[in-house]
């Protein structure tokens, strides 16, 4: 693709997923573009995350351009108040872009929404990490949206792009009618004190979801392998409290430790088939477990079965200090290639981004069309609407404590 132009991109948001930088230092969880800019609601720390760059990246790699134009300028605060202050930052950075330039969102669940609609209504294409939104609504209106004003709009479901997932998927389609499937996924309890010290800095932030951060993933993928095959109908939820609440984590009253939610699947084939998927989720896992994400999910169809352990894959280091930790090199190798470049672009995580820029330039060179994505099973904001509804619907089903239903009412997916 090397006759089409390169492009302009605006990153929203400036934390760990943006830049790798957590406000404590580099993280330790695990040029297709011509202008990169970032924008966020602090521009106080532009100065440490430029330094964090040259040192992490530029001072790692040979040839790496860790260049980018920030907004806002000067060391500026928005004043504005939660979440109004992050829509306002992005306005302005995005108001300064061209239609068929991109814009990629890594800003907190609920700003999503309306940073990706301002976006999407001035003809720019979007990539949004997951989930896409907090409510089905909202999720309708953007397909809406990308559909009226002819861009790209993706989903940031990496997980899409995992070698093993995706094999997984094709012999998925080999077993028949689908059963059960069950998928665990968890970080532990240290990671209470990142979302602590964030919600805690405005009080009208409600606690970050645990379902929507974490069982997005695999909910994803469950409806990815089953698309064509089942839909979701009914969600119950239920949770676990009492640990981050508590000493030493504090955290507000309302956060929950572990979500699970149950759905019901009916086939698209066979009235008598019908599934259950049940995807657990929990923040209050063990500190030394030797990964920072457990996740494993089970898949039981008419004619057999799969097993996917993500955490464990037959490589491990054990250090004196530390102790043994299982790594994951499929997501992104960090280390430099032999003469000293950046040497990731074959990991999953890196192949995410890669699809969505790939796809803006080809549409803007006339090659493709936007709804050219949605037939090849890429996250597309229209392939993953059932996502967003089984998320919105257990959120509904805590809140409420109630079964939540999913039907499709003419050409949109309601909750009932």
């Amino acid at each position: 693709m090397s006759e089409l132009k390169k492009l302009n991109v605006l990153m929203c948001g400036t934390g760990e997923y943006t830049t790798g930088w957590t406000g404590s230092g580099a993280s330790t969880s695990d040029k297709k573009v011509n202008h990169l800019a970032m924008v966020g609601v602090n521009g106080k720390k532009f100065l440490a995350i430029r330094q964090h760059l040259e040192k992490n990246i530029a001072g790692v790699y040979a040839d790496m351009d860790v260049n980018f134009e920030e907004f806002p300028k000067d060391a500026q605060v928005d004043a504005d108040s939660y979440p109004e202050r992050y829509l306002a930052a992005d306005k302005t950075a995005i108001d300064q872009m061209k239609p068929g330039e991109a814009v990629i969102i890594f800003t907190p669940d609920s700003t999503h929404f309306p940073i990706a609609l301002y976006a999407i209504e001035r003809g720019l294409h979007v990539l949004v990490t997951k989930p896409a939104t907090q409510l089905l609504s909202h999720h309708n209106a953007l397909i809406e949206a990308a559909k009226k004003h002819d861009v790209v709009c993706f989903v940031e479901h990496h997980k899409r792009f995992d070698p093993v997932y995706s094999d997984a998927k094709a012999k998925a389609a080999t077993l028949g009618e689908f059963n059960f499937f069950n998928a665990w996924m968890s970080q532990p309890k240290s990671q209470l004190e990142t979302f602590r010290a964030w919600a805690g800095k405005d009080s009208d932030i409600r606690p970050i979801n645990l379902s929507y951060y974490l069982s997005s993933h695999h909910i994803d993928i469950c409806c990815w392998i089953l698309q064509d095959i089942a839909i979701p109908t009914r969600v119950v939820a239920s949770a676990a409290t009492g640990i981050a609440t508590s000493e030493p984590y504090n955290c507000v009253p309302q956060t929950e430790d572990t979500i699970t939610l149950m759905v019901d699947w009916q086939s698209v084939k066979s009235k008598t088939h019908r599934g259950t998927a049940i995807y657990t989720a929990s923040w209050t896992a063990p500190l030394k477990a030797g990964v920072h994400s457990a996740q494993h999910w089970y898949y039981m169809a008419e004619k057999g079965d799969i097993n996917v352990d993500q955490a464990h894959r037959g490589y491990d280091v054990t250090v004196d200090d530390t102790g043994k930790a299982w790594y994951n090199p499929f997501y992104m190798k960090y280390s430099p290639s032999e003469s000293g470049h950046f040497d990731g672009q074959r990991g999953y995580g890196y192949i995410s981004i890669e699809k969505f820029i790939d796809a803006v330039r080809s549409v803007n060179a006339g090659l493709t069309q936007p709804s050219h994505y949605d037939k090849h099973g890429l996250p597309t904001i229209s392939n993953t609407v059932l996502t967003t509804a089984i998320l919105n619907a257990g959120r509904i089903s805590l809140d409420e404590k109630r079964p939540v239903g999913i039907k499709k009412d003419g050409e949109r997916w309601v909750l009932e």
